[in-house]
């Protein structure tokens, strides 16, 4: 039998960024998987319509994880719009794009310039109207009757995370303990990368459990081998449409 331990998919610590990914940046993870997704990528010349039928704006590469890639998604709810403010008080806040923290990346959708901004622990999208232009006053709207009240605040909380951070690097962030939800979408994500390989179900087991516990737990009734099978199942539904749902996009019409 090959060594499944030379795989690309074997070392759980090639998943590891997954643990601190935010929903919309989950959903890319599994869209950019898609097979027929990364067809359409290597047609998108031919197809320029195609990003629609995946709930994107534009198509994305694929070969970028989401610590690369900055897919804008259609409809775009969790985007903050910012505007010249029409009556600016005396003291208002100016935009200043070179001042904000963090990285910064540019794109234009075809529609609306789009700004992102990531910080150790946060990233944030603008929609920047044509009217702003750097150093005048803004306001920021939410699109608040396309989410739920806490998916604004949640918003909200980034804003303000945002106006506490420096625009120093810093040498290392502190992040909290990855929840055990963020480990299942590591765990899923290489389940899925495993078999999309050719790995059987205990090949997958052990490269993300050990081989100590498939020894110890590997049979036709066992625990490990149904959860195994579990998240290669779930990995395969979320590729195929479920990550609509991590993006708050609607679900595509039955056929």
């Amino acid at each position: 039998m090959a060594d499944s331990s030379t795989n690309s998919w074997y070392p759980t610590a090639a998943y590891l960024y997954v643990l601190h990914l935010d929903r919309h940046a989950l959903a890319w993870e599994y869209l950019r998987r898609h097979p027929d997704y990364q067809q359409d990528w290597l047609r998108r010349i031919r197809r320029p319509q195609a990003a629609q039928r995946w709930g994107l704006r534009l198509l994305e590469d694929p070969a970028l994880d989401a610590r690369e890639a900055h897919p804008i998604w259609f409809p775009d709810h969790h985007s903050v719009q910012l505007y010249p403010d029409a009556d600016p008080l005396p003291d208002a806040v100016l935009f200043r794009l070179w001042n904000l923290p963090g990285q910064k990346h540019l794109i234009h959708d075809g529609k609306r310039l789009v700004l992102w901004v990531r910080w150790p622990g946060g990233c944030l999208r603008f929609a920047l109207a044509s009217g702003l232009a750097d150093g005048m006053a803004y306001v920021y709207a939410i699109r608040f009757s396309a989410m739920s009240g806490a998916c604004a605040q949640a918003l909200i909380v980034e804003l303000n995370k945002l106006a506490l951070v420096d625009d120093a690097v810093p040498i290392a962030a502190v992040r909290p303990r990855p929840t055990l939800s963020a480990l299942q979408e590591l765990h899923t994500l290489q389940a899925l990368d495993a078999t999309r390989a050719g790995a059987s179900l205990r090949e997958v087991a052990e490269g993300l459990f050990g081989v100590d516990a498939v020894v110890a737990d590997w049979h036709a009734d066992s625990a490990l081998r149904a959860r195994v099978r579990r998240l290669v199942r779930r990995g395969e539904v979320l590729m195929r449409g479920g990550y609509r749902r991590l993006a708050q996009l609607a679900a595509l019409p039955l056929a």
